[in-house]
């Protein structure tokens, strides 16, 4: 019986080892042989989760056409991978991936580092900040005051609790979007909601636009659920979208869904203007395509003088074409899983109902401390904070970054929790595998792109700040040293370093 679960055909796999960047050679050193970059680039894609563990490679001779080289060359790579463990083969059922004995497995997205790995490894993989207390402490005891009637109910409720439903329509209401509670549906974090839109919307096979670069989570999610992503570039530096592309995109593949960012987007921290999301609207509403826009860091401005431009779905008022999401894990806390889709009614009610095969409802626990912070202005308090704690950090990596790492490029968002940083020519995927070594935890540009794109880029959130921020740069800066030189094998692990 085959031990591999899925595949990797032979044209995606070499789209992927030629958009990595070569490995740089140190002084007097010499090229490695062919077969041995092929095996560093399939290592690579393992330890990076951009090829899955137990998926089968193609044929040797199907992945040398793909490639114009030799035979000779993928056999060789293929036995030094399973010579180190990273492939295992049998006779009739192929070569499939794997991970050496004691090695953890490569995860596709950006999960946060266990709570006990945190000692010795900065972690800036996650763009997540601690809790704004007092507020999470506060709006919890709130919560459980008011628990009380609805422990005398089953607890279940798919589209939301009332009042919660009734506060997310009245806070788009004030924001000058006409919204009635029967277009909210509450959900588990703006990944439940987004899952729940895709399960709808977008079949398996089904074609979703998205930004390119764009979230790796939600990327993978896609993924996961089958759907042909189409990506879209994004304009350059932090002017948003590049209208001409998308409705190129648009009008010739006929994607079902688009998902975008259009507030701080993730990973560049691009603010797109309100020309651009109206035309991206009627752009939309002519291709027939369902807009999927996620807020989750709107309310992350960071500069005082910065006026915002209005909602995406504040060109769609009917709700027809713009499903909007948001969250309380960016402005507030990761650990407060709430979510909302504003949508019209009957989408609304349309995904409530395909909720009952799914999740059933969101925890009535933190619905009423979300709904606790909103009624009482905790909100606003604690998502000041937040803005305060993440421009700090952001001016501390930046000053850190610029001194550790000048030859580094990006430019300085004005809100939201990432800088997409563009590494001088280097590998941002070796970045990621050396970074570990010594130290710092850093996510390589192309789990943000389709196929291998943004090699050369990595994300860095505003997570850390003062010393911590420092410490982050100077090890990031080792970490280069050791990618330059071709000596990132021999790293040392570090000192342990207590944030």
């Amino acid at each position: 019986m085959a031990q591999w679960t899925s595949a990797v055909g032979p044209a995606q796999l070499a789209r992927q080892l030629q958009a990595q960047q070569p490995r740089p050679a140190g002084p007097g050193a010499r090229k490695p042989p062919a077969y041995r970059a092929l095996a560093d680039g399939i290592r690579l894609l393992v330890l990076e989760g951009r090829v899955p563990v137990a998926a089968r490679l193609p044929a040797e001779r199907e992945l040398a056409q793909a490639l114009t080289v030799s035979r000779t060359t993928v056999a060789a790579a293929y036995e030094a991978l399973r010579t180190e463990g990273f492939l295992e083969s049998r006779r009739g059922a192929g070569s499939w991936t794997a991970v050496p004995a004691g090695n953890p497995l490569p995860a596709r997205g950006l999960e946060p580092l266990p709570p006990e790995a945190l000692g010795s490894m900065i972690d800036l993989g996650c763009a997540a900040l601690p809790a704004p207390e007092p507020w999470l402490t506060r709006s919890v005891q709130g919560a459980l005051e008011e628990l009380p009637p609805y422990a005398h109910t089953h607890g279940d409720y798919p589209a939301g609790l009332p009042a919660l439903r009734q506060m997310l329509a009245d806070r788009y209401t004030a924001s000058g979007i006409p919204t009635m509670p029967e277009q909210i549906m509450v959900t588990t974090g703006a990944m439940g909601a987004i899952d729940a839109i895709c399960h709808l919307f977008a079949g398996r096979g089904e074609r979703i636009a998205v930004e390119s670069p764009s979230y790796a989570n939600i990327l993978q999610l896609m993924r996961s659920a089958g759907a042909r992503l189409v990506p879209v570039a994004m304009a350059e530096g932090l002017d948003g979208w590049d209208l001409s592309r998308w409705r190129q995109v648009l009008r010739d593949a006929a994607p079902r869904l688009a998902y975008v960012v259009a507030d701080f987007h993730n990973p560049t921290g691009a603010l797109a203007d309100e020309d651009q999301r109206r035309h991206l609207v009627e752009a939309a509403r002519s291709a027939g395509t369902v807009l999927v826009v996620d807020e989750t860091m709107t309310e992350l401005h960071l500069e005082h003088d910065l006026q915002m431009p209005r909602p995406v779905c504040a060109f769609d008022p009917a709700g027809s074409t713009v499903l909007t999401v948001g969250s309380a894990s960016k402005a507030f806390w990761a650990g407060m899983r709430i979510g909302w889709v504003r949508a019209a009614p009957d989408v609304i009610r349309s995904l409530v109902a395909a909720r009952a095969y799914a999740d059933l409802g969101t925890p009535v626990l933190e619905q009423l401390g979300v709904n606790w912070l909103m009624r009482t202005g905790g909100w606003t308090e604690a998502v000041g904070l937040r803005r305060d704690q993440a421009r700090e950090n952001r001016d501390a990596l930046v000053a850190a970054v610029r001194r550790e790492l000048p030859e580094w490029e990006f430019v300085v968002p004005r809100g939201g929790l990432t800088l997409w940083v563009r590494t001088g020519g280097l590998s941002g995927s070796r970045l990621a595998e050396v970074g570990e070594r010594v130290g710092v935890r850093v996510p390589s540009g192309p789990r943000f792109g389709v196929d291998g794109a943004f090699e050369g880029f990595v994300r860095l959130p505003f997570t850390v700040g003062g010393p911590v921020a420092d410490e982050a740069a100077v090890r990031l800066a080792a970490a280069a040293r050791l990618v330059e030189s071709g000596a990132g094998g021999g790293a040392e692990p570090p000192r342990s370093f207590v944030a």
